[in-house]
């Protein structure tokens, strides 16, 4: 038993030899740094130029007894690693306790008799404030590490530095935070303070920047009592959201989370985020402090930790020991704080040895008419060279890279922390190029480490919100209606006085509830005249009399400025149903009735186009297709209108007519049969016609109109120009049919605005009779109706989307409305007039067929001038007037010659051949019968001039005038007597010449 004894007591022998060998070894470094520092002073030069820095801080706080402490090492440090230096910092602090007029004091003492050059601190945005407007005006610069409300702006006042980050960069974390577990409502609690208030802009524009909302913004004063921190937390339980963003400072955080602690609400279900206020000094909080904060998530910058950050905070707290035995020193000192100050020290003796400060420092003015101390403070002669100075200096700090943007310090990261145990727990960082991720590598995973422990210590992420706050059943307001009761019915049992409620809404929204990813407990509670008006209806929620509306309330952007509503879960717009009238049509022009005007016209135009394409195609190879003007001119309207009854008798040869004629006989037949239909119709089947079609003939003949009483209807007719005074309520669809049978002239109305649903429940009980027309105005449909923010809008919305992608939807509908176009009521074959056809009803038929023709007819002349081009060349030679005429002219006067190359007129040549003498008999009786003679002993004519004419040929010239042929005489003559002419013409030509 002695060796075990003895084992231990070696030991604890071992033990406290190195415990007694590190703390010599601390002592040494500080006694080595502290000789090092009196040596550097010893040797400073001779001629080393004194800048006096006033220190402004609360030196009755722990915090600030250690940020003296690190200002004064980092000057130390400095000039100990830049001996030398030809300016030397002196350090003249002064208390502020904490207050912002000790702080204004201290400056202006400062600045009055000590005549500093720069001013660091002071510690609170607030304190700043006021110094950093007196150093603007006496051009000293002040550079704050602890001054973080962004209401304390550089671009304000120049002379202000911060070389802290400003609070408005934490915004992009917390809302980072947010997003990551997709919580999409917060509520904020802030000092009420410069501090705790100048971060709210910006947060509140992160948020929404990810589609979270505030709920509610909470100020809590840095002196409030338990009494009045209960009460903040009171209100916030009553609340559906569970998520908070706290902005408060090291000492008003605590006290806040305690009283939450003892109000239930550090458990679970609920999450907490706090800015670096406290997660930058969590480490020197207390105990009770830490464990009061269990579960909280934070931010702070992040700084790595190098051997130098090492090495200076064993110097620091060996230090903070000798200067102040009493004060606390924790494990993790100093913070990131304590390393800002460093930085901001070491900054100002870096930019005073670049700016080469020089005395006198400080010029008063000489002669002044100020009445107070500020007014006779005058202006640094150093302070705009050493304000250049600190703004251009940049070095690698304890705390990171010390670089100045529009005067304020970037950090270069975020590090998310979970307060839990002894203290904080690393579980993410935020960057500007990331975003929130699980290390900083470019490789690392997206999103915080699942190792969080929340508030009650449960590991998965709070949802965000509850549906109850007070664990009872959502109060589900419903309308009590007069009429319409299919949407819904509310009856009370007589015996028991239980409500039932039904209806389709109700059944919708039941179905909507199952369809939910957690369970739902609410109650219906009937809203007794609710009917009356839709709009007092929907202000029970802000009101917060009901926390769920139901029933058939139509989303409107006037009640969603107070109110959520889901997706809509019927159809939208509102509409009118008039009476309609039974109509025979007994009119003499019926006939033109079934097609519109514009048709009848297509169609004409369609006719000759067609009859003009096979004409031109078929007339120098068809003989049908030739004769004298007008009958040509007869035979392109005859050929195309007879194909209405496909009486065309003549014979096509070429067969791009024959296409042509096809297509258009296809249309025709179409055209004709939906003419006959829509004309049989018209004649057989009886009409129903609405009494009024248009709604701007309603409002000039000042008819009565009718509305659904309650409905925002009445609105909506007023401002589109409809009189109040001709509007009539009425809240049953037996309201509605005994109205519009009556009409105006009996004391109904002409026509009732309602919505579409309202309508076609309408219509599907009275189908004979009436109708739905003019145009339809568009809305939102029936919604459910939510507070405004709360949690479950978006998810019953996903559900109302996911029951109408399913059946279980249409089923709902049917059961309350009947099958879709069904009508109990309806047993005669009356039906609404349909309207007449259009030209838009055909448009593609005529775009075919006018394709069609158009080419079959470029394609032919194409082919025509192609092989033609050698016979009218010669022709062209010997005309006269313009090229352009000629060409045209001898065109015009080719294409009405006879193709003698074609089967048809070849096989008459070879005929007329073998039948010469025939021929020149025929010719002789002719010139005995008078076309011969000296009147007509004229030139031969050419081929050209012989050919009879079309409707598109020249006159042969001056030549036939001249030889007693009138213009009567040519048309009078068909083609085949002039060509028949022809070989007596020749004849007579060579007898001449002989």
């Amino acid at each position: 038993m002695g060796r075990p004894c003895s084992s231990s007591r070696f030991v604890s022998s071992s033990l406290n030899l190195r415990r007694f060998a590190l703390a010599a070894l601390v002592w040494w470094c500080v006694l080595a740094a502290s000789l090092q520092a009196a040596t550097a002073q010893r040797n400073a030069p001779p001629g080393q130029v004194k800048v006096r820095v006033g220190v402004i801080l609360n030196l009755t706080s722990s915090i600030g007894q250690r940020r003296k402490v690190g200002i004064e090492m980092a000057v130390e440090d400095y000039y100990a690693a830049h001996p030398g230096s030809r300016t030397r910092v002196a350090l003249r602090f002064r208390d502020s306790g904490g207050q912002v007029v000790g702080a204004a004091s201290a400056a202006v003492d400062l600045i009055k008799n000590e005549q500093v050059q720069a001013i660091i601190g002071p510690a609170t945005s607030a304190e700043a404030g006021f110094v950093a407007y007196l150093a603007n005006s006496t051009h000293v610069p002040v550079l704050s590490s602890s001054a973080t409300s962004p209401e304390l702006s550089p671009a304000q006042t120049p002379f202000f530095v911060r070389t802290a980050a400003n609070d408005s960069f934490q915004v992009s974390p917390v809302a980072a935070v947010l997003a990551t577990f997709r919580w999409h409502a917060a509520v904020i609690v802030y000092e009420d303070s410069p501090y705790g208030s100048g971060i709210l802009p910006a947060l509140a524009d992160a948020l929404q920047g990810v589609g979270a909302r505030i709920m509610e913004r909470t100020a809590v004063p840095a002196d409030a009592d338990d009494d009045r921190i209960d009460a903040v937390l009171n209100r916030f339980m009553a609340m559906p959201t569970r998520v908070f963003i706290v902005h408060m400072n090291r000492f008003v955080a605590p006290r806040f989370f305690r009283r939450a602690r003892n109000a239930g609400m550090m458990s679970e279900d609920y999450a907490w985020i706090v800015t670096d206020g406290v997660g930058s000094v969590v480490d020197a909080l207390s105990p009770d402090e830490i464990n009061a904060m269990e579960g909280v998530i934070s931010l702070r910058p992040y700084v790595q930790m190098t051997d130098e950050v090492r090495n200076f905070s064993a110097r620091f707290r060996a230090r903070l020991r000798r200067v102040s035995p009493s004060a606390d020193v924790y494990a993790h000192d100093p913070t990131v704080l304590m390393l800002w100050s460093y930085d901001t020290a070491w900054a100002i003796a870096t930019a005073a040895e670049a700016a080469g400060v020089s005395s006198p420092a400080f010029q008063t003015p000489q002669q002044s008419s100020a009445l107070t101390d500020l007014g006779r403070l005058g202006v640094s002669a150093t302070g705009a060279a050493l304000l250049k100075a600190v703004h251009e200096t940049t070095f690698h700090g304890l705390a990171g890279n010390f670089t100045l943007v529009d005067g304020q310090l970037q950090p270069p990261a975020y590090e998310v922390v979970n307060i839990i145990g002894k203290g904080a727990r690393q579980v993410g960082f935020w960057t500007p190029e990331a975003g929130i991720s699980q290390a900083l590598d470019a490789n690392a995973a997206k999103g915080l480490k699942p190792s969080i422990i929340w508030p009650g210590d449960v590991t998965s992420p709070p949802k965000g919100w509850v549906v109850s706050a007070n664990g009872q059943k959502l109060r589900v307001a419903v309308p009590v209606k007069g009429g319409f009761k299919q949407f819904v019915n509310v009856a009370k049992d007589a015996t028991t006085g239980v409500h039932n409620i039904t209806g389709y809404c109700i059944e919708v929204f039941d179905a909507v509830m199952r369809k939910m990813p957690y369970p739902v407990s609410y109650e219906y509670v009937p809203i007794p005249n609710s009917s009356v008006s839709y709009d007092k209806f929907v202000s029970l929620l802000p009101e917060q009399k009901a926390d769920i509306i139901v029933g058939d309330v139509t989303i409107t952007a006037s009640r969603m400025a107070n109110v959520d509503f889901s997706m809509p879960f019927t159809d939208s717009g509102w509409s009118m149903v008039v009476a309609v009238r039974t109509e025979t049509s007994t009119s003499m022009w019926i006939f033109l009735q079934p097609l519109t005007t514009s048709l009848w016209l297509a169609s004409l135009a369609f006719f000759c186009f067609t009859g003009f394409v096979v004409w031109a195609i078929e007339h120098r190879i068809n003989p049908e297709f030739r004769g004298t003007p007008w009958q040509q001119f007869g035979l392109i309207f005859y050929f195309a209108f007879s194909t209405l009854v496909f009486s065309h008798k003549e014979k096509l040869e070429s067969n791009l007519s024959r296409f042509v004629v096809i297509i258009w006989v296809f249309v025709v037949l179409i055209l004709t049969s939906s003419y006959t239909a829509s004309l049989t119709s018209m004649l057989t089947v009886q009409k129903l016609q609405p009494t009024v079609t248009d709604v701007r003939e309603l409002q000039r003949s000042g008819a009565y109109i009718g509305y659904q009483d309650g409905s925002f209807i009445k609105d909506s007719l007023r401002k589109i120009g409809f009189d109040e005074a001709r509007m009539r309520n009425f809240s049953t669809a037996e309201g509605y049919a005994e109205a519009l049978s009556k009409g105006p002239a009996n004391g109904g109305v002409a026509a009732v605005f309602d919505e579409i649903p309202y309508l076609k429940l309408f219509l599907s009980q009275y189908c004979d009779g009436y109708a739905m027309v003019g145009p339809v105005y568009k809305t939102d449909g029936f919604g459910f109706v939510f507070p405004l923010g709360s949690p479950l809008t978006p998810d019953v919305s996903r559900a109302v989307l996911t029951l109408a992608e399913g059946e279980e939807m249409a089923q709902i509908e049917k059961k309350w409305f009947g099958e879709p176009g069904a009508c109990p009521s309806q047993g005669g074959s009356a039906a609404v007039g349909s309207s007449n056809l259009s030209f838009r009803s055909f448009g593609g038929l005529f775009l075919i067929t006018g394709v069609v023709s158009g080419l079959m007819l470029l394609i032919y002349l194409a082919t025509f001038v192609y092989r033609e081009r050698g016979e009218v060349r010669t022709v062209e030679e010997g005309g006269s007037g313009s090229s352009s005429v000629r060409r045209l002219r001898a065109w015009l006067r080719h294409f009405d010659q006879k193709d003698l190359k074609c089967p048809t007129f070849k096989t008459w040549n070879e005929e007329s051949v073998r039948e010469g003498s025939q021929t020149r008999r025929w010719v002789d009786d002719t010139v005995r019968n008078g076309r011969g003679g000296a009147n007509s002993a004229v030139p031969a004519a050419s081929d050209e001039e012989a050919i009879g004419m079309s409707p598109f040929s020249i006159s042969a010239g001056s030549e036939m005038i001249n030889a007693g042929s009138s213009p009567a005489s040519e048309i009078g003559t068909s083609f085949e007597q002039r060509l028949q002419d022809a070989p007596h013409s020749a004849e007579m030509t060579l007898s001449g010449d002989a």
